[in-house]
């Protein structure tokens, strides 16, 4: 389900003409960690992935599986 998640965020993101840089600052964590999350590497919080869409500007159904 990581890679899943990180595979729509990154596509959120590529559409929105953002980079992970970009995303990470206005959800207030760094870069590497958000580059983990694309690549499924890291599971995030709850908190964390509201702050994401937030940042995105998306609906949660953009992003979870399910």
């Amino acid at each position: 389900m990581n890679k899943v998640i990180g595979k729509n965020l990154q596509q959120s993101r590529q559409r929105k003409g953002l980079t992970q840089a970009e995303v990470a600052k206005r959800a207030g964590t760094n870069t590497n960690y958000y580059a983990k999350l694309e690549r499924g590497e890291a599971v995030p919080s709850l908190k964390m992935l509201e702050k994401i869409i937030k940042a995105l500007s998306i609906k949660s159904s953009d992003v979870l599986p399910f």
